[in-house]
């Protein structure tokens, strides 16, 4: 039996034999302004979580000054920590070539994060086809204040491509394992197969072995979307195996309508631009293709002509599809 305590006026307050108070909860609002409801230890109100933010628009740092200190002034704006071993991913340039990033716009920054340049062996012969070939060249253009690591010198390996547009594995230069960071230096130009190159092929192919290479180009992709789709899965795959852990410079001068790869490259064919940085490579990307397609068409016709006829812009679309990143960026000048 139970026995009941309260008037009915009230919310029904029972005890059972043992003298135990039970309550019977009708309304949560009526509990808190009848009497009955003071002998219930009211709850501690639970902290506000504060509601997550969507993802912010992504910055993209630029200079004008394009030198060491310019290069180390965007630099220092992006707030990814780069730490522990690091990996300073850069095309040091095809024997003949002149275009690509002279090494005393990087030596400050390789001598800060006490970097190695980093690049994988090409398929395509010549002197950089070899690791002993690729470190003589990069000896004779100047790298020589910062460790040089040819990434397959000890061969590859195979990374998965979490939902590729065309490939589910890449195959790239074992040693880029071994960092824990990676700053990407890319010149952005032209390219005779891809449009453009900036920091998705400097990424993609550059890390590459020369199988990964041979993979990328594989089934007669030597252009076109299925090619650029197969660059930004090769980049995808680098990106996920450091999450969080890359900076993405470009580097807007000398800008040919070829590749630093071209031993007979173009000369450049527009005046300078300047220095770009983001940890977004998306963002990156998309705005140093803004800057160029900003230029008066005198300027920049003949970049633009390559890469409307490479469909370049594919790689940012692509790239965007991967969830790399975003092609809505602020742009900060500093």
């Amino acid at each position: 039996m139970q026995e009941k305590v309260n008037a009915p006026s009230r919310p029904l307050c029972f005890r059972n034999k043992s003298g135990t108070l039970l309550i019977m909860f009708f309304l949560a609002a009526a509990l808190v302004s009848q009497g009955c409801a003071a002998q219930v230890p009211k709850e501690k109100p639970q902290e506000s979580k504060p509601v997550v933010a969507a993802t912010a628009t992504p910055e993209v740092f630029m200079t004008t000054d394009i030198s060491g200190a310019g290069l180390m002034k965007v630099y220092d704006k992006v707030k990814t920590p780069i730490s522990g071993k690091v990996a300073i991913k850069l095309h040091m340039g095809e024997r003949g070539n002149t275009n690509y990033i002279p090494p005393a716009l990087v030596k400050e920054l390789a001598l800060m994060t006490k970097g190695a340049f980093v690049d994988s062996n090409v398929m395509y012969g010549g002197a950089r086809s070899t690791t002993a070939g690729h470190l003589e060249v990069a000896k004779e253009h100047g790298f020589t204040f910062a460790p040089v690591d040819i990434l397959d010198a000890d061969g590859e390996i195979k990374l998965p491509v979490k939902g590729g547009l065309q490939l589910q594995e890449a195959l790239l230069g074992s040693h880029i394992m071994n960092y824990d960071s990676i700053v990407v230096v890319s010149h952005f130009k032209g390219h005779a197969l891809a449009g453009f190159g900036g920091a998705f092929k400097n990424v993609a192919v550059g890390i590459a072995s020369p199988n990964g290479k041979r993979a990328i180009h594989s089934g007669g992709f030597q252009s076109g979307t299925a090619f650029l789709e197969r660059v930004a899965d090769y980049f995808k795959a680098v990106a996920d195996s450091h999450p969080g852990k890359i900076v993405y410079i470009n580097v807007l001068n000398n800008l040919s309508v070829d590749c630093d790869c071209d031993g007979n490259a173009a000369h450049p064919s527009m005046p300078d631009i300047g220095i770009l940085a983001s940890t977004d490579p998306v963002a990156l990307e998309k705005a140093s293709l803004d800057l160029i397609y900003s230029r008066p068409k005198e300027e920049s016709r003949h970049l633009v002509e390559r890469i409307e006829t490479k469909n370049g812009k594919h790689q940012i679309e692509a790239a965007e599809k991967l969830k790399l990143g975003s092609s809505k960026y602020k742009l900060v000048k500093i």
